[in-house]
């Protein structure tokens, strides 16, 4: 793989958080990064057929996602930063696996000069 360490895991962060963020917004009724009510899966078992669909489709990635530390939105007060800095590190953590996985099965091509000098 040609690209960074750092560079991968800011880019799967950043993905992340608005994968989480837009299916959140566009699936439950409030907008926001994390579920207000624990509603982790919102849009499952919908009225409305898009949502139940999309639900559907996006489920693995959300199950993998957030599932781990879903119990962290059980509590009714959290503090602000934890859920962020607890999913941050988990993230981390899979794009790491993901970023070493991908370089084992990509390697880099290294040059090779014609040497004519």
């Amino acid at each position: 793989m040609k690209i960074s360490r750092k560079k991968f895991v800011i880019t799967f962060l950043i993905s992340a958080f608005v994968f989480q963020f837009i299916s959140n917004s566009v699936l439950s009724p409030e907008i926001g990064l994390f579920p207000k009510h624990g509603d982790w899966y919102a849009g499952m078992g919908s009225p409305i057929a898009w949502k139940n669909i999309l639900t559907t489709i996006i489920y693995p990635v959300r199950y993998v996602l957030i599932e781990p530390l879903s119990f962290l939105g059980t509590d009714p007060d959290p503090v602000p930063p934890v859920m962020l800095v607890a999913f941050t590190l988990y993230w981390t953590g899979i794009a790491l696996v993901l970023h070493f996985l991908l370089s084992r099965i990509f390697p880099r091509k290294k040059h090779e000069f014609s040497g004519n000098l």
